[in-house]
């Protein structure tokens, strides 16, 4: 059964090609550059310019606009315009010789659209090329519109229920309505976005309404609408088939752990890559034995967002239609302390065979995923690419926006490069033969994490760990995104508070990639 979570408002995108300064909209948003000496309108809202007589930037500026990239302001209009609001949003200084990059202009299109929460239609005339970048541009406009709508439903009730809605509908400003580039970069963002909303709503849930079992309804439920193959194992498959560390992992908690996989496979018939995607799906992380301190410990209900990522993205492919085929890998459980938990110094059979012994119950991540990496390739695949909330480390090392990678350094340079497109960053990182030296076990045959304790390196040691499950010759990433998948701050640009849907573009991208 799917949780019960209420219906999120839905924003709907179309494209205009009327003059900005008569559309009949509610409001109506235009960029501003920051300059050394004031403001400059971008390209785009000539039009809006010529109706106020030249006085806009000086009112902009008494109203203490600076263009400072995702800046906002608002004023009356009072029938200078057919929208009764204007909105600039800043977009930072101007580009020499271009119009902004796609990323500039989806992060002041969220600003912009989140500013106007309550608004019932707005229009976009931020400054597009009208050359071959075009269609990229405006993909960046429809997602940051979109994004930036994005509002999880929540559980209040009552009078703390009503709260100002997304904006119903939007129209972005392009010089031909028409244009079949454009209307298909907007159906496509429609498909992306509302993948990241799913990701989003699946980390923003509470924990006691997404436990492994109802997490794996709430995925084979909607897989299953979207036409994908789903295949469901509860504790007893997975018994039988030996995964000893989603077991394992699982052992603490009275909601028994499920590994879900869902396959698309495309219509044509000709040969195409292969591509297995692998996402932790830890429902909520309490440490098990090793428990993690309180304070913050709520977050880690947001432990399973590289499962949220992995499932969302696949119900995504199935709508986009690559010409790949994709497997996804979803390991769910709950690590919890109890009497039935597994224990520090336990030695577990994996999935395959391998045996690991457990210094730390709280380096659960990687036990769920070896199992399901093992079955990856077991089943075959040219490509495998994983995504976890794996290690406090990558926070310390990169922070809470740029994301780790591991593996491959082919594979690892093209998930970087996808995840720079859409303004999701990744950084490759090393995997040195010392750190996966220092994991070596007295009785086993590798320690999940240094067998001394030593925490230092402890991103590369989820990495390293992880590669022993990989099968020789399969070009394989390991995404770890602990801090950029849960954003703890206020809104900013197309990032809303909690869950952010990341590594979800950057899957796309790359599937598009390796489709290509």
């Amino acid at each position: 059964m799917t949780p019960p979570v209420k219906k999120r408002p839905q924003t709907t995108l179309s494209l205009v090609d009327n003059d900005p300064a008569e559309l009949p909209v509610d409001a109506l948003v235009v960029g501003v550059h920051s300059q050394a000496d004031g403001l400059l309108l971008a390209t785009g809202a000539e039009s809006v310019v010529a109706a106020f007589d030249g006085a806009l930037t000086d009112t902009l500026r008494l109203l203490g606009a600076t263009g400072a990239a995702n800046e906002i302001t608002k004023l009356a209009t009072l029938g200078t315009l057919t929208a009764p609001v204007l909105v600039a949003v800043g977009l930072g200084p101007e580009p020499t010789g271009a119009a902004p990059r796609p990323e500039v202009l989806r992060r002041a299109a969220a600003s912009a659209v989140r500013s106007l929460a309550g608004t019932a239609k707005a229009a976009l005339a931020l400054p597009l090329p009208d050359d071959a970048d075009a269609p990229e541009a405006v993909r960046g406009v429809a997602e940051g519109a979109l994004l930036g709508a994005y509002q999880f439903a929540g559980y209040k009730t009552g009078d703390r229920a009503r709260r100002r809605a997304a904006v119903p509908a939007v129209q972005i400003h392009v010089p031909d309505a028409k244009d079949k580039a454009a209307k298909a970069e907007l159906a496509r963002a429609a498909v992306v976005c509302a993948a990241v909303a799913r990701a989003r709503d699946f980390v923003n849930m509470a924990p006691n309404e997404l436990r492994p079992p109802a997490f794996a309804d709430a995925v084979a439920q909607a897989a299953t609408d979207a036409g994908l193959t789903v295949e469901v194992l509860d504790e007893k498959a997975l018994k039988k088939g030996g995964y000893g560390g989603i077991l394992a992992v699982g052992m603490g908690s009275a909601a028994a752990p499920r590994l879900v996989k869902l396959t698309y496979t495309p219509t044509k018939k000709k040969k195409v890559a292969r591509v297995a995607l692998v996402g932790k799906g830890i429902t909520f992380d309490s440490g098990g034995v090793s428990i993690k301190p309180s304070a913050g410990m709520w977050e880690m209900k947001s432990d399973m967002a590289g499962a949220a990522a992995v499932a969302s993205v696949m119900i995504a492919v199935a709508a986009l239609k690559p010409a790949v085929a994709v497997t996804a890998y979803v390991p769910m459980a709950e690590n919890m302390p109890s009497a039935t938990a597994y224990r520090p110094g336990d030695v577990v059979t994996m999935y395959g065979g391998k045996r690991v012994e457990v210094h730390n119950t709280d380096a659960e991540g990687r036990m769920i995923l070896a199992d399901a990496i093992v079955r990856a390739c077991e089943d075959g695949c040219d490509y495998l690419v994983e995504t976890a909330t794996l290690t406090g480390g990558q926070v310390t090392a990169l922070g809470k926006r740029i994301s780790g990678v591991m593996g491959t350094e082919e594979l690892c340079e093209r998930v970087r490069v996808a995840g720079e497109a859409v303004g999701e960053p990744m950084w490759p990182m090393p995997l040195p033969e010392e750190v996966r030296r220092g994991m070596d076990s007295d009785i086993a045959d590798i320690c999940q994490i240094n067998a001394s304790g030593d925490r230092s390196a402890h991103m590369l040691q989820g990495g390293a760990f992880l590669s022993e499950f990989v099968a020789d010759g399969v070009p394989w990433a390991h995404l770890d995104i602990a801090g950029p998948s849960f954003h703890t701050g206020e809104p900013t640009g197309y990032l809303a508070k909690g869950g952010t849907g990341i590594p979800v573009r950057t899957l796309l991208a790359l599937l598009d990639d390796l489709a290509g």
